[in-house]
């Protein structure tokens, strides 16, 4: 038995903000064809069960549009040999299937454990919401089956306590009988050892929607043979990749240079996909009224790849050195600042912090 694991597909995403209009309902339409795209990968690959492992639509009501939630309908139905089994995750609507005729071949979730059972495999689901800590003593596997459980959230390690998100507890579920633990929430792919018995897996997206969503995107496909884990394979599958490159100006004392380093970064990467480079690094004033832009001219080389690429940005991370002494004598604010300061009974390096920190406030930089 095959099956597909994917998650957080995010269908009807405002996707990046810094896109044009017109790129950004591009995207839209992509992240729907992709998720046809991996149901024909299905089809061909004789898949017989796609789980959805939370967020398949993004931020409810205000963004999702009718239109795309009768494609998806029409797109189960219509692939009525494949079972879709969907948890929904925090950022999926409770209304989505309200007035909607439910396709047989749609299994759903609800806020007690649930189980699906394919001869010997069974898949087992429960969406978390504010009752994670009283489902773990309710999970009922039988050890000579292949077990599959569904949830989505964070797991205990990974929380931040800021995240309005549902805890996963891993060791509440070691010695479950579970054999793979899919679940979603987490945008990139990650693993690990569950138990002696199991492991846990993260899918990631589908689709990268933002620079800190980098890196390859798709889902995993599952070949369970005789109640046991014969292959697990991760699936690529974006439509375009997201690439943040981190370029160290310490040693980079002109444009050409740069552009030449950047140039060599940008080799391998595709045309069709979006760019950020991303400074980092540090770099000496000089003279008094110098900065970063005197000597690097950031918006030639965004013009210069705006075109080649579906969406190209510089940003500016490095850091500003400024030997403060040498503003000490100049007749400006800046050498009145310093003055001042050198005045005070403080240590040299508390002196070196007021005034490097003085001097980036009255050039304009970050504090």
């Amino acid at each position: 038995m095959k099956i597909i694991h994917c998650a957080d597909v995010h269908l009807d995403s405002s996707m990046e903000s810094r896109l044009s209009k017109e790129k950004a309902k591009k995207r839209k339409i992509e992240l729907i064809d992709n998720f046809k795209e991996m149901v024909n990968y299905a089809q061909k690959e004789n898949v017989q069960i796609i789980i959805i492992a939370g967020d398949l639509f993004d931020d409810s009501k205000k963004t999702m549009l009718k239109g795309t939630k009768n494609t998806i309908l029409n797109l189960i139905k219509e692939n009525n040999n494949i079972d879709f089994i969907y948890l929904k995750g925090n950022h999926d609507i409770n209304d989505f299937l309200a007035g909607e005729e439910v396709p047989e071949n749609l299994k759903l979730f609800s806020n007690e454990w649930q189980y699906y059972k394919y001869d010997n495999v069974v898949i087992a689901g429960v969406e978390l919401n504010q009752n994670e800590n009283n489902i773990y003593d309710k999970l009922m596997l039988k050890y000579e089956d292949f077990n599959i459980v569904t949830l989505h959230g964070q797991i205990d390690k990974s929380v931040n306590p800021k995240d309005k998100v549902e805890t996963i507890y891993l060791n509440k579920l070691k010695n479950k009988n579970i054999d793979y633990l899919a679940l979603g929430h987490i945008h990139k792919k990650e693993e690990g050892k569950l138990d002696n018995r199991g492991i846990y897996c993260y899918s990631g997206c589908l689709e990268g929607r933002s620079f800190d969503e980098c890196g390859e995107k798709g889902f995993i496909l599952l070949d369970i043979e005789e109640n046991k884990l014969k292959n697990k394979e991760f699936i690529k599958h974006s439509k375009r990749e997201i690439h943040n490159i981190e370029i160290d100006i310490t040693n980079i004392e002109n444009q050409f240079k740069l552009e030449t380093e950047i140039e060599n970064q940008l080799e391998k990467i595709n045309k069709k996909d979006l760019v950020r480079i991303t400074l980092i690094g540090t770099f000496e004033v000089k003279k008094s009224g110098e900065n970063l832009e005197d000597y690097l001219d950031l918006n030639i080389i965004e013009s210069k790849y705006n075109d080649e690429f579906f969406y190209f940005e510089v940003k500016d991370n490095s850091k500003t050195i400024i030997n403060y002494q040498e503003f000490k004598n100049d007749i400006s604010l800046k050498g009145e600042f310093i003055r001042t300061v050198e005045e005070e009974e403080l240590s040299e390096d508390e002196k070196s912090e007021i005034c490097l920190t003085g001097i980036r406030a009255i050039l304009g930089g970050e504090i």
